[in-house]
């Protein structure tokens, strides 16, 4: 697996370097660093010195970039795989993207930073711009992660089955790991109380939800993980992250297919109270 660590010297971004201990060897690990140099913005100064200003402030950048990516490279873990530094000029988000599909990248990690005084988690633009124009899977992480051994993965119907098992098919976790597979049906009100067959009908919902899941896990444990479903009812947003936090779930795992999905996931109500509010990394596969 091809793997490229986006770093920008946040607290969060060290820690996406100690996610790496969790994740597998990579075939190739691309260290990058992005600068967006800002240009001065007085409008009464001479060219030359604004030149100036921007050349002196840029190299003062590069240099700490260039440290950043050293001292990042001395904190990678033993069996990270053999590492490049990169440093790029320009919007983060763009040539992280960029740098991604240039090295063909499996996988990008990054670290999320939190935006203003508000204490809820919130996801920095750049992350949101990365998972919504990268066509590579990418992982957020939000915040200390002191294991990799309980993953939830959601998921919304055969697409999104389809991509889980080709990503996991990568083996992407360096140490084994117990997938829970979660399906949320909306709830619906019966016509009337006690109307049997509506009753009836929701069971049998249940139960080939409660089926598909199982046979999804058994694919799974063929290809060496421990897995099993669960199917629960309720609002999407509202299950994934109760689900998480009584499993105490290390990571959330899931699809954005296509377009559709990534306006499903990530720019949609689930996405923003998932990613905004989860408690561990979020991981989006394609």
């Amino acid at each position: 697996m091809k793997t490229l660590l986006a770093v920008d010297g946040s607290d969060n971004s060290y820690e996406a370097v100690h996610v790496l201990k969790y994740l597998a060897r990579a075939e190739q690990l691309t260290l990058l660093h992005a600068l967006n140099v800002p240009r001065p913005a007085y409008p009464m100064m001479l060219p030359e010195v604004a030149e100036e200003i921007y050349k002196t402030l840029e190299q003062s950048m590069r240099e700490d970039g260039e440290r950043l990516l050293n001292r990042v490279q001395s904190l990678l873990p033993l069996h990270a795989g053999p590492s490049t530094k990169h440093l790029r000029m320009g919007p983060p988000a763009e040539e992280i993207v960029s740098m991604a599909e240039e090295q063909k990248v499996d996988l990008i990690v990054m670290g999320a930073r939190g935006l203003g005084p508000v204490k809820e988690r919130l996801l920095g633009s750049v992350s949101h711009r990365i998972l919504t124009l990268a066509h590579c899977a990418t992982l957020i992480v939000n915040g200390p992660v002191k294991t990799m051994k309980q993953i939830l993965l959601p998921l919304q119907g055969p697409s999104d089955t389809e991509s889980a098992i080709r990503f996991l098919q990568l083996k992407p976790f360096h140490d084994t790991v117990e997938l829970t597979l979660l399906t949320v049906l909306p709830s619906t009100e019966p016509p009337w109380p006690g109307n049997a067959d509506a009753a009836a009908a929701s069971t049998e919902i249940l139960e080939k939800q409660a089926g598909y899941l199982e046979g999804v896990a058994e694919r799974l444990r063929a290809i060496g993980y421990q897995a099993h479903g669960v199917v629960v009812v309720g609002t999407p947003s509202t299950m994934i992250l109760q689900e998480a936090a009584t499993l105490r779930s290390d990571l959330i795992l899931m699809g954005t297919s296509g377009r559709q999905g990534i306006t499903r996931f990530v720019l949609g109500s689930v996405s923003h109270a998932v990613l905004h509010k989860t408690p561990c990394p979020v991981l989006a596969f394609h």
